[in-house]
């Protein structure tokens, strides 16, 4: 079994999301974080890192039985970093909450690709990062942002372990921007 780790950032959520409300950004946001959770919760023990106030994500936890970590707002690497600490179980699976495709079997399929002693990266089509695997502690560094996917092959490297990027259909596309979530209702 895995722990999985979602971070989860409800303070204008989707900004890229323009020309849709702020109301309709933030359901957006809740149901993909719903689909992610649902299948978080089937592989293993979740942890969703979020904001103090950011009541319907937390509620949503409550009815699934999962640990909420406060986010200590320093950007989503200082997020996953606070919940790795309190992770039950290794190794531990971070799934972005923008990933309204992923299912459980995508999420063990990541954790199947993952070297034994090393990481697995899901890249996004930009270059970011939507998941990881993660093997055993010690093995995570902050650098999500334009390009991670890269740095965290390149950090994987410096450390002498194994990394790979594995591709998964349900994990390979997230929703930042109107042209994506368009590809989506599709």
């Amino acid at each position: 079994m895995a722990s999985v780790v979602v971070p989860f950032r409800a303070a204008y959520a989707k900004r890229r999301l323009e020309p849709l409300d702020e109301e309709s950004r933030g359901q957006l946001a809740h149901r993909m974080l719903a689909s992610v959770i649902s299948a978080a919760v089937a592989v293993g023990p979740t942890i969703l890192v979020t904001e103090t106030d950011a009541d319907c994500a937390r509620a949503l936890a409550a009815e699934h039985g999962i640990e909420v970590v406060d986010d200590p707002g320093r950007g989503q690497g200082a997020a996953v970093a606070a919940a790795l600490v309190v992770a039950p179980e290794w190794p531990v699976l971070v799934v972005n909450a923008d990933l309204p495709e992923a299912q459980p079997r995508d999420l063990l399929a990541l954790l199947g690709a993952m070297p034994g002693n090393g990481i697995a990266i899901t890249p996004a089509p930009d270059g970011t990062t939507n998941a990881l695997a993660l093997s055993r502690p010690g093995l995570f560094a902050p650098l999500y942002g334009p390009g991670s996917a890269a740095r965290f092959l390149a950090h994987a490297e410096g450390l002498g372990i194994e990394a790979v990027e594995f591709v998964v259909p349900g994990l390979a596309h997230d929703v930042d921007t109107v042209d994506e979530l368009e590809r989506l209702a599709r």
